[in-house]
């Protein structure tokens, strides 16, 4: 039913896909799993020019992951985001002791790898023959059935009909590619797509799915507090889900007392997905508190901190006087 548009997928991959992509050009299943857990959420540009490679250099083996601090995962992940997804490799790499599952059902197991991260595993690094569901997929799915909306259940039971098992790899790979490059959110091309001769929803390609209305991300308003000693700033660690093992300076949600001694150096705001931060920053002299640890200059350049804490780092710089910005600001 669908031979044709499997040839054409054949076609326009060798001629337009994306085959120089390292992890394509590759068979070390590590390489592939941290590629695939490195570009969710995440761009192909972002990961390739930034992350992939010094990751990797760090930690050349899966074994060197799981044998590593968490906080020393959490500083190479620094500025990609999710950081779940680094808590998530860490602790994995630990279960299996560095040696990834060979099939889609046990590594499906692992912490932070559903269905379709398993399954693309085990195609890339395997040779499993199993179609993927990513986000780029289940957009032409949606529009080459003409899908308004349906259960991931429904969408798989697609995902499945399409899928060419002779060529999966081939199939698969091109599919992100398409998803990425022609069958995109906006502005779709799709007098260059493969699969516009049998696709339902090419003419109104936009419908589908569905899109919600987006709502406006809520405001959460926090006062940030540099608390120093001579030489040293405190910080504390993260324990809640969103930015766990990352250290940051402490905040507060109410405006603190007026403090003789204390300086204002500004205001960050950061978006994160759910709410978008905006935060005074005060800088305090000396507080002893349980959770709060003391580091110089030196040593906080060697923590993870969120976007938010280099934002925060920042205007600490520019009240020193220091001529250089930190190291990373994201």
């Amino acid at each position: 039913m669908y031979s044709q548009i499997h040839r054409n997928i054949q076609s326009w991959y060798h001629s337009h896909g994306r085959t120089d992509l390292p992890w394509r050009n590759t068979a070390n299943p590590y390489h592939i799993y941290l590629s695939e857990i490195m570009l969710q959420q995440t761009q192909v540009k972002t990961v390739l020019e930034r992350f992939y490679f010094p990751f990797l250099e760090q930690f050349p083996t899966f074994t060197h992951v799981s044998q590593a601090h968490l906080d020393e995962i959490l500083k190479a992940w620094e500025g990609l985001g999710y950081y779940s997804r680094a808590r998530h490799l860490h602790l994995a790499a630990q279960q299996c002791d560095g040696i990834l599952p060979d099939n889609a059902a046990e590594l499906e197991k692992l912490p932070g790898i559903g269905k379709s991260t398993a399954h693309a595993i085990a195609c890339f690094a395997f040779g499993a023959d199993l179609p993927i569901l990513d986000a780029n997929v289940k957009r032409i799915l949606y529009r080459f059935f003409a899908i308004e909306s349906c259960s991931t259940t429904a969408l798989w039971e697609r995902a499945y009909a399409l899928f060419d098992s002779d060529h999966s790899y081939l199939y698969n790979q091109t599919l992100m590619d398409i998803g990425a490059l022609i069958c995109r959110h906006t502005h779709p091309l799709c007098d260059q797509c493969p699969l516009a001769e049998q696709c339902q929803g090419q003419k109104h390609p936009k419908r589908y799915p569905t899109k919600k209305a987006k709502k406006p991300k809520p405001i959460r308003r926090r006062t940030i507090q540099i608390y120093t000693d001579r030489s040293t700033y405190g910080l504390t660690q993260n324990q809640t889900r969103l930015l766990q093992g990352l250290w940051s300076f402490p905040q507060t949600d109410s405006d603190l007392p007026p403090h003789p001694h204390a300086t204002h150096l500004g205001e960050v705001i950061h978006h994160y997905t759910h709410f978008t931060l905006h935060a005074e920053v005060w800088l305090y002299p000396y507080q002893t508190t349980a959770t709060i640890r003391w580091f110089t200059m030196e040593e906080i350049d060697e923590l993870a901190l969120s976007g938010a804490d280099h934002k925060v780092l920042k205007l600490l710089h520019q009240h020193l006087g220091f001529k250089s910005s930190p190291a990373v600001l994201r």
